[in-house]
């Protein structure tokens, strides 16, 4: 098949930044907009004049996938190789001299293991894809690319039948106050210890059968563990699931998917191997039980069953709020190599607004301010009221809040500075004072 027109014109503005004598381009294009395809063909074309290409990808499972594409869009593979980011780290000497190197989800390029292998070949254009440009910690690529190159938006995508419509629900089913955030990102172990419980268990399942029942789907999962709790649930409720993760093995991954494909299993349910790159196909349906402060990650597995199918429109359930930390997953986001200081990104983002109907959940981000649900036609009273995620297993009467981006507890000073972030984050004071206890402050 022939590259769409917006995926053509993102060819041409790599080949004319190049011509300029820009050596560094990244391609910024949302989940489902074809980048595996474009790729491709700046690959065929460069090793069509015999080039050499060296596709870096930072997952195992990723490298056949790719390999697939690059064969079926006519990549001559004699001069191109497609390596773990790892494997090419630690044998830098053994590979061929590329022309072009091309960096898959290139939001992880600021990573010393990617720049070991840019330093080493200082020759090299160099080509990265994201939908995403930015790190977790809101910096910027522009230590790394000398250019953004932007596609068209996901509103586009969907307007114009490349990406399906969705319908976002967000029941709350976890207390999330207690949970931990290490480097920025919330901390496996507490977050696994507020979701495993049967409340939450069972809030799951009924509401994954009365907003998607018998599609399918795939269920993002904070641990390994919680994830092969989530399936037995599953399975024990009547509803055909299974757990996947890196270490299954290749055939039993190939019969997983196999029998995804054909409708025998409802429910996939992994941590974050489904996620960046990773093709998946019928997913109708989303579930996020993992809490993230990633946009990347957001965006990356709520959008995952967004693929385009005549008819279809997808169903993401978020029980973990991702949605009120970064908004809609299609909403248009402003892009910069540099990223924003701390206190524009936090102004910027507290300036969009979000909505959820207390009737039928349904979540949505209004142009103008929304008096009836778009869903079931529920009437918004006219005084906004703030989120709280504080009650335990309760859908929460939420017609607007504020979107916000808190540092973590660990950069507080004072007590001061605890009561205003559990302010922020709705916490009670209980939680201050066991803060200040555990940093030695009081007795």
């Amino acid at each position: 098949m022939p590259l769409r027109a917006y995926q053509e014109v993102l060819v041409k503005k790599v080949h004319d930044s190049f011509r300029r004598g820009i050596k560094s381009a990244c391609i910024v294009l949302p989940c489902g907009g074809g980048k595996s395809v474009i790729v491709a063909e700046i690959a065929k074309r460069t090793t069509q004049k015999l080039n050499r290409v060296l596709f870096l990808v930072h997952r195992r499972e990723l490298c056949e996938q790719i390999e697939r594409t690059f064969r079926a869009w006519g990549v001559d593979m004699n001069f191109c190789q497609i390596c773990m980011v790892q494997t090419a780290c630690r044998g830098l000497k053994k590979l061929s001299t590329p022309s072009l190197i091309i960096t898959d989800e290139s939001h992880h390029s600021k990573s010393e293991s990617y720049r070991k292998i840019y330093d080493f070949f200082p020759q090299a254009y160099r080509i990265g894809v994201t939908a995403t440009p930015i790190r977790l910690d809101g910096s910027g690529l522009g230590d790394v690319y000398e250019t953004l190159i932007e596609g068209v938006s996901a509103k586009w995508l969907i307007e114009n039948r490349c990406l399906s419509p969705y319908t976002y629900y967000a029941p709350a089913v976890a207390d999330l106050s207690g949970i931990k955030v290490q480097r920025g990102e919330f901390e496996v172990k507490s977050a696994e210890n507020v979701l495993f419980n049967r409340t939450v268990f069972g809030n799951v399942i009924s509401h994954y059968r009365k907003l998607a029942e018998g599609k399918q789907a795939i269920c993002y999962c904070i641990s390994v563990r919680h994830s092969e709790a989530m399936a037995e649930k599953f399975q024990a409720d009547g509803i055909s699931a299974v757990h996947i993760d890196a270490t299954t093995s290749k055939t039993e991954r190939q019969r997983i998917i196999g029998d995804f494909r054909n409708g025998k299993i409802k429910i996939l349910c992994n941590v974050d191997l489904i996620s960046e790159g990773f093709d998946v196909p019928n997913v109708e349906c989303v579930i996020l039980l993992r809490p993230t402060k990633s946009l990347t990650l957001y965006i990356q597995q709520s959008m995952r069953g967004m693929r385009y199918k005549p008819g279809k429109s997808a169903i993401i359930i978020d029980h973990v709020g991702n949605y009120a930390r970064f908004g809609m997953p299609d909403a248009d986001r402003q892009w910069s190599l540099q990223g924003k200081p701390k206190k524009a990104r936090q102004q910027a983002e507290n300036e969009v607004k979000v909505m959820q109907c207390p009737e039928c959940f349904y979540t949505f981000q209004p142009e103008d301010y929304v008096k009836i649900c778009p869903e079931c036609g529920y009437v918004f009273p006219k005084k906004e009221r703030t989120l709280d995620f504080r009650d335990n297993a309760e859908l929460k009467n939420v017609t607007g809040f504020t979107l916000e981006y808190a540092d973590s507890p660990n950069q507080c000073k004072n007590m001061n500075d605890l009561k205003e972030y559990a302010k922020n984050h709705g916490y009670k004071l209980g939680w201050c004072w066991h803060q200040a206890r555990e940093r030695g402050w009081i007795k």
